[in-house]
């Protein structure tokens, strides 16, 4: 089962819409308040997904083992191939586009309170999270394993997903200012890259749904 959650929870670990945020969140005025906030923000958001999908796994089972209409397949084959258009583009045009976007920007001047709040929303209106919570929920609450047990593997799955959220944030916390010249030249480097670190997880996400689609059609 844990090997099993490992590369789910690597799909939202090591996207760049999670490393971004997790840095940028320490060039906050206040930035250990702050980062521990959105840490809890993020967490409680992942949290509460996978237990949410968990409970209602027995209802998610019964709609995950009847076959997708055609539809479905065929709209995931035009999603996807969309998202990996749009980001092939996206790296085509990434050396026009070196200033950081407003929302990284918005970073500079976060409190504590928007930055928990911050955290939780990045959490459940990405979609690849939902889709991995899912996946991940449905996957833990139809085993056959015990409360205990699925209570674990659950709380896995959450750690391993927040992981690249949490080694930053904590190692701040630890160091402090001692991390300030290496998380500024990081910062610097995303911010001059955002576009290209879209453009990866644009068409890294539409190749995950033009897959299931084609899988959809041709099972």
């Amino acid at each position: 089962m844990l090997t099993g959650l490992i590369p789910l929870g690597l799909v939202v670990a090591v996207s760049p819409l999670t490393v971004i945020p997790a840095v940028l969140v320490l060039h906050a005025p206040r930035p250990r308040p702050a980062g521990l906030a959105f840490l809890g923000g993020w967490l409680f958001g992942l949290a509460a997904l996978t237990a949410l999908f968990v409970a209602g796994s027995g209802v998610l089972g019964q709609f995950h083992k009847s076959s997708p209409p055609t539809w479905a397949s065929w709209l995931r084959v035009v999603l996807g191939t969309a998202l990996i258009v749009f980001g092939i583009y996206q790296w085509l045009t990434r050396h026009g586009h070196t200033e950081s976007p407003k929302w990284m920007r918005s970073f500079e001047t976060i409190s504590p309170r928007r930055a928990a709040i911050t955290g939780l929303v990045l959490v459940v209106v990405r979609v690849e999270v939902l889709v991995m919570c899912f996946v991940a929920g449905l996957a833990i609450g139809t085993s056959p394993l015990s409360v205990v047990g699925k209570t674990l593997n659950a709380v896995f799955f959450v750690v391993v997903s927040a992981s690249t959220v949490a080694i930053p944030i904590l190692a701040y916390a630890a160091a402090g200012e001692r991390l300030d010249e290496p998380l500024a030249r990081l910062k610097d480097w995303m911010a001059k890259n955002n576009a290209a670190l879209l453009a990866v997880i644009l068409v890294l996400i539409g190749g995950v749904v033009l897959h299931n689609g084609i899988h959809g059609l041709t099972a």
